[in-house]
């Protein structure tokens, strides 16, 4: 459907996509589905519906990955708690999928969302300036060492029953690159403000070869 049933208005234009952000450097046209939005946050004229559309069409033929867009969410938003609750979920039902021989869950700490430029929690985190995230993405999907963790970020974390899982032979989540190939790291070295610390600190940077972030 092209018309609106109510007005007969065309419901779609296409736009070029110049403006974009930083964050999402997507030069070709894009399509829009323009509305008249009315819900509890009142009335929403010319609201672009179809990223919504999209979305929820997206996950209505992949179900499995509603978890992990939900976990981006609470990337983007800082909510460490909800975070935890995922994680830990997770872990519980890897546990019983071992155990069943049933399929394992989409690691959500590795995940590249496919309608979001393939950006990583990690990516989505630094884009959105939430040092606690990635703090917490760092602890329990890296081996940086501890001791370049703050000490009052290790004693939350603990209250918080956030664990470390050996990290052998799964991929550092620092190493992992966007639709534009760049890392978290890249990333961060493009936004500066409070990024510029880590980017000398090197702690973003995944350790190669045995090489290790300077302090």
């Amino acid at each position: 459907m092209t018309q609106c049933a109510s007005c007969g208005k065309p419901l779609t234009l296409e736009i070029d996509s110049e403006e974009e952000d930083e964050y999402d450097r997507d030069t070709t046209a894009s399509q829009t589905v323009l509305c008249n939005l009315n819900n509890e946050g009142g009335l929403q004229e010319g609201f672009d519906i179809l990223p919504i559309l999209k979305e929820e069409s997206y996950l209505k033929a992949f179900p499995e990955e509603r978890r992990c867009r939900a976990f981006l969410e609470f990337c983007a938003e800082g909510d460490v708690g909800a975070m935890l609750d995922l994680i830990n979920g997770d872990k519980d039902v890897s546990m019983s999928s071992n155990e069943e021989g049933a399929a394992r869950p989409i690691d959500v700490l590795r995940y590249q969302d496919p309608m979001g430029s393939f950006s990583t929690g990690l990516h989505v985190a630094v884009s959105n300036g939430r040092e606690e995230i990635v703090w917490l993405l760092l602890f329990v999907a890296t081996s940086l060492e501890l001791h370049f963790f703050p000490p009052d970020f290790l004693e939350a974390a603990q209250t918080l029953g956030a664990t470390r899982e050996e990290q052998t032979g799964k991929v550092d989540i620092r190493i992992l690159e966007d639709s534009s190939h760049r890392t978290a790291e890249n990333l961060a070295q493009q936004l500066g403000g409070v990024w510029e610390s880590w980017v000398r600190s090197e702690r973003l940077r995944p350790i190669i070869d045995g090489i290790l972030p300077v302090v």
